[in-house]
C-alpha cells in the first residue's frame, strides 16, 4: 500500500480538485447553454429584420411585366417627370398574371423598409406571412425586444369560386386560440361572406382561377 494512499491529507486534496472540476464543468455548461439559448432566441423569436429579396436586372423587367398587366406601371413617366398619356384599350390584355415567390417579396423592398418586417411564403394552396413587429422600450416584460407573428391563409379556387381560409395565427410561435381570431379558423371567408354585398362578394366575382402551388402564386380575373 503505497504511502499516498494513507495520507488524509492527499485524499481530501484530491477530492478538492475534482470537486473543483466538476464546478468548473457545470459552469461552463451552464455559459454554453445560455450562450446557446440567446443565440437561438435572437435568431428565432427576437429576430430584429429579415434579409431584403433583391432581384438580378432580368428578373426586374419581368417584374415590371407583370406589374403592367395589372395596371402598375412602373415608367409611367418621361424625362420630364410628366405623366405619359395612352389610349385605353383592352385589346390583347392579358387576365392572368403570374408572381413568384421571389417577385412578392421583392416588391414589399421597393422603396419601403417593409421587406425588413414582412415575408411571404408560398406552398401548395397556402399563402403564409411573417411579420416582425418592434415593441416600444416601455413596453412589459419584452420592452425592446421584436415580436414574431405567423400566419398562414388558404388560397384555392373549387367548385367555381375562390377559397380563402385562415388556417392559424401563432405569436412567438404559439398558436393563437380560435376564439381569439373570432373563430374565423379553417372558416371559408368567400362562402361565410360572399353572399352580402361587399368586398367578399366583389373579389368572387371577379376572379375566374386563383392557384397557389410551391413558390409560385397565379391569378386569373373575368372579363
Amino acid at each position: 500500500m503505497s504511502l499516498e494512499s494513507n495520507n488524509p491529507s492527499a485524499e481530501a486534496a484530491k477530492q478538492g480538485m475534482s470537486t473543483i472540476k466538476v464546478v468548473w464543468i457545470v459552469l461552463a455548461s451552464v455559459l454554453v447553454t445560455i450562450g446557446l439559448t440567446y443565440w437561438i432566441l435572437s435568431q428565432a423569436l427576437f429576430l430584429k429584420a429579415f434579409t431584403p429579396v433583391e432581384l438580378k436586372p432580368k428578373e426586374e423587367q419581368v417584374l415590371n411585366a407583370k406589374l403592367k398587366v395589372i395596371g402598375v406601371e412602373v415608367s409611367e413617366y418621361d424625362e420630364q417627370g410628366n405623366l405619359k398619356p395612352e389610349a385605353y384599350s383592352e385589346a390583347g390584355a392579358k387576365r392572368e398574371v403570374v408572381f413568384s415567390e421571389r417577385e412578392l417579396n421583392a416588391l414589399l423592398a421597393k422603396n419601403t423598409d417593409l421587406a425588413q418586417k414582412v415575408a411571404v411564403d408560398l406552398s401548395d394552396d397556402l399563402l403564409s406571412v411573417k411579420v416582425l413587429v418592434p415593441l416600444e422600450e416601455d413596453f412589459p416584460v419584452l420592452g425592446g425586444k421584436t415580436l414574431r407573428i405567423h400566419a398562414g391563409a388558404e388560397l384555392a379556387y373549387r367548385e367555381a369560386k375562390p377559397i380563402v381560409k385562415l388556417k392559424g395565427v401563432s405569436l412567438m410561435g404559439v398558436p393563437i386560440p380560435n376564439a381569439w381570431l373570432g373563430n374565423l379558423k379553417n372558416v371559408d371567408l368567400v362562402n361565410e361572406f360572399g353572399a352580402d354585398p361587399g368586398f367578399w362578394k366583389n373579389f368572387a366575382e371577379g376572379v375566374e382561377n386563383i392557384t397557389v402551388k410551391e413558390g409560385e402564386l397565379s391569378v386569373k380575373l373575368k372579363e
